[in-house]
């Protein structure tokens, strides 16, 4: 696959030949689907906490006599069906996180990466620096590239001016390649990648 390089100011650079076991497979929502439930459940934090009745901090003694009050044969005031009593069968803090073979990541990834490519949502720059690391002078760029929900993804190091920037613009997302993902890839509308990406990316995978 042969696609156009361009510059931040919309000018053309070359072109370049994308590797079609990276960006040329037939795309699987499965797979795709699959890796992005193991990203949310890693970054769920799993801290949600109710006392159970053993936490509650009330006296043990039986409040009422066993026969002759008319109502239920209660022990204590810890129990769920009180106010203030324990929750019962609430949440208790643990891991949300399930493993995934890596085999199954890698692949996803190419697939998210062959979604973009075969909707025409992908755009090779020549490489992503900003002179002044000015957020309107970038924006007017953005503007003109017609880019208004979009992931940059550059090379192992980002231009940190462009970085400072991108980062005050919404929708626009800024990552290294170390950091490419699936669930980045397909929450934005358009993936921007440098030259020096797609190096990193099929050097990845070669």
């Amino acid at each position: 696959m042969e696609l156009a390089v361009k510059t931040l100011d919309g000018g053309a650079a070359g072109s370049i030949t994308l590797s079609d076991e990276i960006f040329g497979l037939d795309p699987r929502a499965d797979l795709m689907h699959r890796v992005v439930r193991w990203q949310l459940a890693k970054r769920q934090a799993g801290t949600h906490k109710t006392k159970g009745r053993s936490e509650i901090a009330a006296t043990g003694k039986k409040f009422v006599r066993q026969k002759g009050s008319g109502g239920a044969r209660h022990g204590d005031r810890k129990v769920p069906q009180f106010r203030g009593g324990g929750r019962a069968f609430g949440p208790v803090v643990r891991d949300h996180s399930f493993d995934l073979p890596k085999k199954v990541r890698a692949l996803g990834l190419k697939h998210a990466l062959s979604a973009k490519a075969q909707a025409s949502n992908i755009v090779i720059l020549d490489d992503a620096k900003s002179a002044d690391g000015k957020t309107k002078a970038l924006k007017a760029q953005l503007g003109a590239l017609g880019f208004a929900n979009v992931l940059f993804i550059d090379g192992a190091d980002i231009d940190n001016n462009f970085r400072l920037a991108a980062r005050n613009i919404p929708n626009v997302d800024v990552l290294p390649v170390q950091g490419i993902n699936v669930y980045d890839i397909l929450r934005r509308e358009t993936l921007v990648l440098t030259k020096a990406a797609v190096s990193a990316l099929e050097e990845r995978f070669k």
